[in-house]
Formats: C-alpha cells, structure tokens, sequence
C-alpha cells in the first residue's frame, strides 16, 4: 500500500477534517441548532468523504490496476475487489 504511505500526510489531514466537521455536527445537534444549519453540516461532511473516497480510490486503481505485472485472473480479482468496495459505498 505504498500509495497510502506517499499521500499519508494528505489524507490524515482530511480525515481529520471530517473529525472535526463531525464533532461540530455533534455540538449542533446538542444545542439544538436549527435544521438548516445542521443540514449543511450534514452535506459538508458528505463531500468530504465522497472526497476522501475518490481520492483513495483514484490511487489504489492506479497502483493495483495500472502498468503492472499481473495475470489476467489477478487484474479480474482486483477489478472485483474495487467493485465491491464501491457496491457497498454507494448502498
């Protein structure tokens, strides 16, 4: 998983980022914040996982499906690994 190695720093920072979206989300809904606001909380906090996703996604097809020495079976066992991944992201 070199590819998560090389942008660590990158996508450590976005998680955090979603963290703290999430904590701020929290402390709306404690307080009783009003809906509009907690809604866009919600859909800020959405695009930065959607975010985060793409990203990861993007690499790891590139490193596991890009110029590599694979087998045909290989190519079609990663093909299905990252199908799964996004069947199950976008239930």
């Amino acid at each position: 998983m070199a590819h998560i190695e090389h942008n660590q720093k990158k996508l450590l920072n976005r998680v955090r980022r979603i963290k703290g979206q999430a904590n701020a989300l929290e402390i709306a809904l404690e307080d009783g914040s009003d809906c509009l606001g907690v809604l866009q909380q919600i859909a800020a906090i959405r695009g930065a996982v959607n975010g985060l996703m793409s990203e990861m996604l993007e690499s790891h097809i590139r490193e596991h499906l890009g110029p590599t020495e694979m087998t045909t079976e290989q190519r079609g066992q990663e093909v299905d690994d990252v199908v799964k991944i996004l069947k199950s992201y976008l239930k």
